[in-house]
């Protein structure tokens, strides 16, 4: 039977509904949770997350997935609870924001004990949950360009995939070439890999959103509702409506099917103040209306949001 892992037990891809892709509950660097300025407590998490959360469900939102790597703030019971709270399907993962958030421990181990984490993560559970992961996240260290540990990191990945079936998902779609050819050699068909970020604003013009298509790989549009219109807009924004025009011209060039979309959220930030006014729901208040109103019909809104991110979340048959 077709299915998809989540924190509360594996569903039918029928059930994930509206998907917000590439999403995180609460994410920050390694030690965030140590630090005294922004520490905060479970409770004030909780208060500043499950409200978001409803609200995405009352809009209609069904499946949030949380790509918050390994030593990044990822909580598993504590997204089991949210879940259970608020109706939202919540997919967990497995693997690295990007080699430089690594902690020393897996910095330094194999791509073969790299696989094996993963391939756990994915079969057994993520530490005692029970829980088990649902995509695979590989990230672009900072500088633009794989570093060696990035690449194992993603070759460690791509045979995780293989063996498990579960999707990769990327921090950044930047040297894609690297990235491509690392997953070509393991032999992953691309249509596994989604690369996410093609659309922020540091990197949107470095990105060739349209080339990896065309090798197959799904792109992410998924940093909607960073705009350089916000009071006080992160170094990534891109300005509304140019970022827009970036999305359709990526259909209209005919990769409807390959296209997903995201608001990279971040329901309660760790070790950081985080973005104000920037919330999940940005994809309902103003994305999907911003997308009806360029012309967009029902079925190809559909198309995006939920047949589009089941099909890739779905566990592929290894």
């Amino acid at each position: 039977m077709s299915r998809v892992n989540t924190v509360l037990g594996p569903i039918a891809p029928e059930e994930l509904g509206i998907v917000a892709v590439h999403e995180h509950i609460g994410y920050g660097m390694p030690g965030s949770e140590l630090d005294t300025r922004w520490w905060k407590s479970p409770e004030v998490r909780y208060e500043e997350t499950v409200p978001k959360l409803r609200k995405f469900h009352e809009y209609g939102g069904g499946t949030f997935v949380d790509v918050t790597g390994i030593c990044n703030g990822r909580d598993i019971d504590y997204y089991k609870s949210l879940s259970a709270k608020t109706g939202v399907h919540i997919v967990a993962c497995t693997g690295f924001v990007g080699g430089d958030t690594a902690l020393p421990f897996f910095e330094r181990a194999s791509v073969d004990y790299l696989m094996r984490q993963f391939v756990h993560e994915i079969t057994v559970g993520i530490g005692d949950t029970g829980s088990r992961a649902g995509v695979i996240k590989v990230g672009v260290s900072r500088g633009g360009k794989m570093t060696e540990l990035d690449k194992r990191i993603y070759r460690a990945a791509a045979r995780a995939a293989l063996a498990t079936g579960v999707p990769i998902l990327t921090h950044l779609a930047i040297d894609a070439e690297n990235a491509i050819a690392i997953f070509t050699e393991e032999g992953l068909p691309l249509h596994r890999v989604l690369f996410g970020h093609a659309d922020d604003g540091v990197n949107a013009e470095k990105t060739r959103d349209t080339w990896i298509a065309q090798q197959g790989g799904r792109v992410g549009f998924d940093t909607f509702g960073y705009e350089t219109e916000l009071e006080d807009p992160p170094f990534w924004a891109r300005p509304r409506k140019e970022r827009l025009a970036h999305f359709l011209r990526f259909l209209n060039a005919g990769h409807l099917d390959q296209a997903l979309a995201g608001v990279d959220a971040n329901c309660s930030p760790l070790g950081w103040p985080g973005v104000k006014g920037h919330t999940v729901n940005y994809l309902f208040e103003d994305l999907i209306p911003d997308l009806r109103e360029a012309g967009l019909d029902e079925a190809t809104i559909t198309k995006l949001f939920v047949e589009n991110p089941a099909d890739f979340l779905t566990i592929a048959q290894p």
